[in-house]
């Protein structure tokens, strides 16, 4: 039995060694140092190749080395009879609390456009807004989103969360599926924390920035395929929305022609609010490894049904 590390860009080195401090015992391997596929019975992977999983023949779970799983549902031939995981890191969330909540504070406080006015040369003071005058939807409140959530609330910001069932967080409004049109009348900025299924696919798009308040700004920290590019365009053509941070795209890296670069109301970041780290996760995926080998329960686990 052994573990399997598979990376789209091959950098393996710091999980190898995380995952050896985390337990010293655990046979860990790469596609290259495999030498029986059919020892292999765990699969760990960030963006493997579609395909990879194919010639492991015993695997028994495949995890996600960051908290999304999408990247996993992406290959057709994920197999159907293994457990998912992925990781829940206090470091993970405490990092997209910070990212999210800096970029709320930047653009109330116009950071944005006084760096387009030096590029310019012009001096011009510009009304702010103050933090509890300002309200902020958090589309997806589930686990990253309740953490994200918090921190808001917690810096004076008026808060309100969106998902499937109803959440109890203190100081923060929840809304269910069938009051999206109500919560995003409210949110004058929004941040996307959704998990991309074939649900939330294309989910911000013209309909959805027309219900928003005119002015509105859009964050998205969650994955490319739930903007649809052209309508984030029109919004911002038209005034409806006041700006967007993108932290994801559709294509990563951001193709260098694509209309984003060239727009000074959208702030382009490489998906950097919350990067996996490997010392801080292998335990926890080491302990996974050690519950599948006894039977037990494993932790953090996915739907394949549900696609998170």
């Amino acid at each position: 039995m052994a573990l399997l590390l598979i990376r789209n860009n091959k950098e393996y080195e710091a999980w190898i060694d995380a995952l050896h401090e985390a337990d010293p015992s655990l046979e860990v391997l790469t596609p290259e140092t495999v030498k029986d596929p059919k020892a292999i019975t765990m699969a760990v992977t960030w963006k493997a190749p579609n395909g990879s999983f194919e010639p492991y023949p015993n695997l028994k779970v495949i995890g996600s080395m960051g908290a999304g799983v999408d990247h996993l549902f992406n290959d057709p031939s994920l197999p159907k009879d293994v457990t998912l995981t992925r990781v829940v890191d206090e470091k993970l969330a405490s990092d997209m609390q910070e990212f999210v909540l800096t970029l709320c504070l930047s653009h109330i406080k116009n950071l944005p456009l006084y760096r387009n006015l030096q590029d310019q040369s012009q001096w011009k003071p510009t009304q702010y807004k103050r933090v509890p005058d300002v309200q902020i939807g958090i589309l997806g409140f589930g686990t990253l989103g309740q953490a994200v959530g918090k921190a808001l609330q917690q810096t004076g910001f008026q808060v309100s969360g969106w998902s499937h069932s109803r959440k109890e967080v203190e100081g923060i409004k929840s809304y269910t599926q069938d009051e999206l049109d109500d919560f995003l009348a409210q949110a004058e900025i929004l941040v996307c924390l959704l998990p991309l299924t074939e649900e939330t696919e294309g989910i911000l798009n013209a309909s959805l920035f027309s219900k928003l308040p005119k002015g509105a700004y859009l964050i998205n920290v969650a994955r490319g395929g739930h903007l649809v590019d052209a309508d984030l365009i029109e919004a911002l053509d038209n005034n409806h929305l006041s700006g967007a941070a993108l932290d994801v795209f559709h294509n990563e890296p951001l193709p260098q022609d694509h209309p984003f670069w060239n727009r000074k109301d959208i702030l382009i970041t490489p998906h950097v609010a919350s990067m996996s780290n490997a010392a801080s996760v292998a335990p926890q995926i080491a302990e996974n490894y050690r519950r599948m080998e006894k039977g037990e329960e494993l932790k953090n686990t996915v739907s394949q049904k549900k696609g998170y």
